[in-house]
């Protein structure tokens, strides 16, 4: 197999991974940054159109304390506060920088203009223009990383497996999508920036790069999981008429901003039927509002792409372009007269609160092996604050990077031929087999799509959470069975089928965390058992013991007493 050697191997070339380059070169090391797709325009960064949470207090006095107490709030708990407190103490010093480097936020009477977002108590989001932020911060952080001669960039590779060697992750073995080969690469540490699952289900508003590989791998490698079955949906994501080049999330700023009336099918308004007030406006909780718009589709009141209705037609168009003008034109460009058409919306995967465990410095209990971005797990316990993901991804991407710059110059070389070949011999196997005439990769995917969708969606019951696991472990066995095509280029066939395997692992272990949370909290919500429960303020630590998966409760890491942060 061609190999590879680095300092610093870091998979998955979103905000996350494109920071941690800049950290870990910057801090000395030599790095590889790889990406399944294209270097910088992949993930869920570039597909981020609205805001970035930070307490600059450049629109109003603010602290990083309170953007905490905020943040805390939001986790119902769950929070691993030491990280949490990291994301909201570093956010502004990462936001001055990317401002340093080229990002043009949106300014003020000479200070960057910060809005309001749900569940914040301050004005402190900020935002390049709407519907444009991820897109020009990934650009930036693209430029940024093509200014650093240390930074080898590598795209179109997907990495299967991450090597382990007497305790320490030292290299990883990666699919050459081109031609189906194997590479090898060597490493002294190792960071996964991956991001999150949502492309389990069949309705999300991310990146499709965004499989649950992350975690899988992680979990592979020995390293923990925690708060697995923490999906966040969003309520009112875009299903109808068709909408090019903008983020199906975009409605949130209008809803926050201008209102809107939500109906179903009929064109009745309905939340008020669900416990919740709408008063002429869309105000209701995430939480209620998906809850409401599934009972209607269930109950035969839906839209006719199984969601309902966002109405703007009663709020003037001077209205409307005064607060949203540009936006406003791409939306004609697509077709859509808020004037005159009411948008289809429903809800949708789009964040994941779970993932990989780590400490401060982003390490996993593998030595060696790092977290970044929405890979890591905890910081946001059970429900993420709204603007959180980006600064998140900064903010974990550099800790991530001078951790491991830090540790490659002290780690001596690990790496032992031996042990690669015994790692590759499966997966060598594998990549040589071809087979026809069965069921496709691709296929196998639709269909866990769908199963998450209709079995481990926004509302879960312990039959179907049961059911569904019965399903992806059958689909599983089946996995040595499947049809890969013979092309000798660009076989989609064997990259679906390894990032097949990833999403069952990562599929089963949400399945599994929500099958033994026996209660609703955040974004976890059980119609079995509505309740939260003072006994299940705890965080779910998931992990491999001689294959086997064991499951562990613990204590969420505190900072301070609670009265101390007001929560």
């Amino acid at each position: 197999m061609p190999q590879v050697s680095t300092d610093v191997l870091i998979i998955g070339a979103g905000g996350a991974g494109m920071y941690a380059a800049i950290a870990a070169a910057r801090n000395g090391a030599s790095v590889i940054l790889l990406d399944k797709s294209l270097v910088g325009r992949g993930g869920a960064t570039v597909m981020a159109q609205m805001t970035v949470a930070a307490a600059l207090a450049q629109q109003e006095p603010d602290h990083w304390t309170l953007h905490l107490q905020d943040t805390l709030r939001a986790g119902r708990g769950l929070c691993n506060e030491e990280l949490a407190a990291l994301v909201c103490e570093m956010g502004p010093e990462r936001i001055l920088e990317m401002e340093t480097w080229g990002t043009r936020w949106a300014r003020e009477n000479n200070h960057i203009k910060q809005e309001m977002a749900p569940g914040h108590s301050r004005r402190r989001c900020c935002y390049v223009d709407f519907l444009n932020t991820g897109p020009a911060v990934a650009a930036t952080l693209r430029r940024k990383v093509g200014e650093i001669p240390e930074i080898r960039r590598i795209s179109n590779v997907a990495v299967i497996e991450i090597v382990v060697h007497e305790g320490s992750a030292v290299g990883a073995i990666a699919l050459d999508i081109a031609n189906s080969a194997l590479v090898t690469l060597q490493t002294k540490a190792v960071i996964l920036a991956a991001g999150g699952l949502t492309k389990l289900y069949e309705r999300n508003s991310a990146s499709a790069n965004m499989a649950g590989e992350a975690y899988a791998l992680a979990l592979c490698a020995g390293a923990e999981l925690i708060d697995m079955e923490f999906v966040q949906f969003f309520p009112i994501g875009h299903l109808a008429p068709r909408l090019v080049g903008m983020d199906p999330i975009m409605w949130d700023p209008f809803r926050y901003k201008l209102g809107g009336k939500l109906l179903n099918g009929r064109f009745e308004e309905f939340v008020d039927r669900y416990g919740g007030e709408d008063s002429g406006k869309y105000t209701a909780m995430r939480d209620l509002a998906s809850y409401a718009i599934l009972k209607e589709v269930e109950a035969g009141r839906g839209s006719p792409h199984n969601g309902a209705y966002l109405d703007f037609r009663h709020i003037d168009e001077r209205d409307l372009r005064a607060a949203f003008g540009p936006v406003i034109d791409r939306l004609l460009k697509n077709g859509i007269d808020l004037n005159k058409t009411p948008v289809e919306v429903g809800p949708m995967a789009h964040y994941h609160m779970g993932g990989i465990r780590v400490g401060a410095n982003m390490e996993t209990r593998i030595k060696g092996l790092y977290a970044a971005g929405e890979a890591v797990g905890g910081a946001n316990g059970a429900n993420r604050l709204s603007g959180n993901a980006i600064t998140e991804a900064f903010v974990f991407g550099e800790r991530a990077g001078s951790s491991a710059a830090r540790m490659a110059q002290q780690a001596a070389a690990a790496w032992n031929p031996t042990a690669v070949d015994a790692h590759a011999d499966a997966t060598r196997e594998l990549v040589s087999k071809r087979s026809k005439g069965g069921v496709s990769p691709a296929a196998y995917q639709t269909e866990l799509q769908h199963v998450m969708w209709e079995m481990v969606g926004p509302f879960r019951t312990g039959d179907k959470l049961a059911a569904a696991l019965k399903r992806i472990q059958g689909m599983r066995d089946e996995l040595p069975n499947l049809s890969v095509g013979s092309e000798a280029s660009f076989n989609l066939d064997v990259q679906d089928w390894f990032e097949l395997r990833a999403m069952f692992v990562t599929a089963e272990m949400v399945v599994a965390a929500a099958l033994a949370r026996t209660e609703s909290r955040g974004a976890h919500q059980r119609e079995d058992f509505p309740d939260s429960k003072a006994a299940f303020e705890q965080n779910q630590v998931l992990a491999l013991t001689g294959g086997e998966l064991r499951a562990r409760w613990v204590d969420p890491a505190r900072l301070m007493p609670r009265e101390a942060l007001h929560v």
